[in-house]
């Protein structure tokens, strides 16, 4: 098998075994909850459906509020979900150099048509979710923590997505623990959990042709989660966007405009259900591995890494990175995004910034949110990136910054 082309992914998520395809009754949301240590989870049939009906059991609660404030870079799903229930959209600054959102910013944002606050755990790393807490309490506003990429992490030694009113992870692709397309539902309040439970019950009908195509992808992905397989389910899609000047489509920012709704089926279930035991264990081998290398780049100088701040404990799907500039970052992705190293970025734009959004994102002055669109990148932290192909990269970033 030597010589033979290999991809990496640009965010590590665990690689389901034969043994995981087996069927059963097993409820995925009963033994995530009791791995995290939370109230009862609500499994639905992504995030982002997760998210779509978290606004919409709000806004039932708080009708005369119709406004939902966001980070200025976060993923376009979120602007989707928002305009899919019927309320709009505000941007919120970032802090300088930082994906929180600016303190001074969030309370100009939040006034009494604010119906929620989104912090967001970016890249596994822990969001400043008491600062938001605290700003849409003195308008009245909800908060939704946004932890779709971040299922295990961890704040003052509790599962993040309790500190607001309500969380959602995401068992998309890639994201930890995944069903191909999956997402969870908490909240510590026992109200809004049944309200949750409701509206699943009533908003979210059966469709058996969806969730055959979701089965269907799934059995895809056990068989292609591989560096080589990820060559033809990843790479080469990449290549090709690239050579078409389309970095969104590259990195998979470019969604449909109407988010499908349908719930998730037992095979699927089982699948994560089987898979999960292995979870701990690989959250914490990817621990490990990039608090290794979080030291490594730390060492190269005007290179910033996002590490755990104190008192919170993230996952690591990616190493998040901010360069020095446009220039040293572009510089470093045009010698390693198209290698199959999976270095990559998060997001390609500020919200303001996608034009297929702009029916749905309002223009806004987000220099903050810009400028950390133009100087992130990401690397992979999966297992199957080895100490030598890591130097590599480290090197081509100490070359570009020096």
């Amino acid at each position: 098998m030597r010589g033979l082309p290999r991809e990496l992914p640009p965010t590590a998520g665990l690689p389901l075994r034969l043994a995981d395809l087996r069927p059963g009754r097993a409820n995925l949301a009963a033994i995530l909850a009791g791995q995290l240590q939370t109230p009862p989870l609500q499994l639905t049939c992504s995030g982002t459906a997760a998210l779509l009906l978290a606004l919409r059991v709000l806004h039932a609660r708080q009708p005369r509020r119709s406004v939902v404030v966001v980070p200025a870079y976060t993923c376009p799903l979120v602007a989707i979900a928002v305009h899919q229930a019927g309320l709009q959209l505000r941007l919120c600054d970032l802090r300088p150099g930082h994906f929180d959102m600016d303190p001074q910013a969030l309370a100009t944002a939040c006034r009494e048509d604010t119906l929620a606050v989104l912090p967001t755990h970016l890249a596994g790393r822990v969001a400043d979710v008491d600062t938001a807490v605290a700003v849409a309490a003195r308008s009245g506003a909800f908060v939704i923590e946004d932890a779709a990429q971040a299922l295990g992490a961890r704040s003052d030694g509790a599962s993040v997505g309790l500190r607001g009113d309500v969380g959602f992870f995401s068992l998309a692709a890639g994201k930890g623990l995944s069903i191909f397309e999956g997402g969870l539902l908490l909240s510590r309040d026992a109200s809004l959990r049944e309200s949750l439970r409701d509206a699943g019950e009533r908003l979210v009908p059966r469709r058996p042709a969806w969730e055959a195509r979701r089965s269907a992808e799934l059995l895809g992905l056990a068989a292609l989660y591989r560096p080589r397989g990820l060559v033809f389910a990843y790479g080469r899609p990449l290549r090709r966007a690239m050579r078409r000047g389309d970095p969104v489509d590259a990195v998979g920012d470019a969604f449909p405009a109407t988010l499908p709704l349908h719930r998730v089926g037992r095979w699927r279930q089982a699948v994560g259900a089987n898979a999960a035991a292995r979870l701990p264990g690989f959250l914490a081998m990817l621990r490990r591995q990039a608090q290794a290398r979080v030291e490594w780049l730390r060492a190269i100088a005007g290179v910033e890494v996002f590490d755990d701040a104190p008192g919170t404990q993230g996952t690591w799907p990616c190493l998040l990175l901010q360069l020095p500039d446009e220039r040293c970052r572009d510089q470093v992705l045009a010698q390693l995004w198209t290698r199959g190293l999976g270095v990559s970025r998060l997001f390609i734009h500020a919200l303001p910034d996608y034009a297929y959004l702009a029916d749905r994102v309002p223009p806004a002055y987000v220099p903050n949110a810009r400028a950390f669109a133009q100087r992130t990148l990401t690397i992979g932290n999966s297992p199957w990136l080895d100490d030598a192909t890591f130097e590599r990269i480290a090197s081509v970033i100490e070359r570009a910054a020096s």
